[in-house]
């Protein structure tokens, strides 16, 4: 499959590159430092799956230049989506689809939005990696996966083909959802409650999950997500507060999320999709959200200052 990878950080860099190790024809979309670095010497992936480097990289910021490609996995953050859908019109060809790869659950409707749903796959990923310099990415933790499926569920040629091209894949696990959009609320269960957490207490989740208070904050948080979820008719099992603890119990001690790297280093992030979505998706379904209340609001000054200033 001839694929476009839109963004080439964290995420982008790490499954792009495993595709591209794999003999897949991937071109990345980057820009600046990273993009000049990539075309000079490469993409280095460090990861704990196993270090490995592309020496010939395809890499572009104009994706006028690419032509019509067969699949483009959407790695831009939350926040960047929908300037990405207006981007990517010259790489769409008849059949091109597109993948969600990004952190909360906007993401789809946003990109169904701007090109047309029959071209829009929900999807997900897991992986705590980010660029650690120009052309150099680094996966420190979680067992890398992608998942995705029809917004419909139904059995499709094209998720067949994507899901064999990532089986043949290095260092990652891929699956098909029954249900994606109750696989899409799971994981935004957990990157939203985390990635609240770790960003109001700047404290990495091994801190975070072994404080009385702030574990119990996590619990909470997630069960505002788990009863917004119910009241979109998202079915999510029912031990699924315990099962996301055990989970964080099993990450790094010294893991972050992206979204509290972000704060922390004074960018913009993710706030909106994530702790903000579940304030106004609450507010909407008549739902109290108070815990991602408190952290969306207590964040929101940050993430205003960190706009203003990348727009000055």
């Amino acid at each position: 499959m001839r694929i476009a990878i839109f963004g080439a950080g964290g995420v982008g860099g790490y499954f792009g590159g495993r595709l591209a190790q794999a003999g897949q024809d991937v071109i990345f979309i980057a820009r600046g430092a990273h993009l000049q670095a990539m075309r000079r010497n490469g993409l280095r992936v460090e990861s704990i799956k196993g270090d490995f480097c592309v020496e010939q990289v395809q890499a572009t910021d104009d994706p006028r230049a690419v032509g019509a490609v067969d699949a483009i996995l959407v790695c831009v953050k939350a926040w960047q989506v929908v300037d990405a859908a207006r981007a990517m019109h010259p790489m769409l060809g008849p059949t091109t689809f597109v993948v969600p790869m990004q952190n909360g659950i906007e993401a789809p409707a946003q990109l169904a939005t701007a090109l047309g749903r029959a071209r829009v796959l929900g999807g997900l990923c897991g992986i705590i990696a980010y660029r650690s310099a120009p052309g150099h990415i680094r996966h420190i933790g979680v067992e890398p996966f992608v998942s995705f499926n029809e917004l419909d569920n139904s059995p499709s040629e094209r998720v067949e083909r994507l899901r064999q091209v990532f089986e043949r894949s290095r260092g990652l696990s891929v699956t098909v959802p029954l249900d994606i959009e109750a696989a899409m609320w799971e994981k935004f269960l957990f990157i939203t409650a985390i990635s609240g957490l770790g960003a109001i207490t700047r404290a990495p989740v091994g801190i975070v999950r072994r404080q009385p208070g702030t574990r119990r904050l996590l619990e909470r948080a997630m069960e505002e997500i788990y009863t917004l979820a119910r009241a979109h008719r998202v079915t999510l099992p029912s031990d699924i507060i315990t099962t996301t603890m055990g989970f964080i119990d099993g990450l790094p001690e010294g893991a972050t999320a992206s979204m509290q790297r972000d704060m922390m280093e004074g960018r913009a992030s993710e706030l909106e999709a994530q702790n903000g979505a579940v304030v106004r998706l609450g507010a909407q379904a008549g739902i109290a959200t108070p815990v991602n209340g408190f952290i969306y609001h207590c964040l929101l000054a940050l993430e205003r200052q960190a706009r203003d200033e990348e727009a000055g």
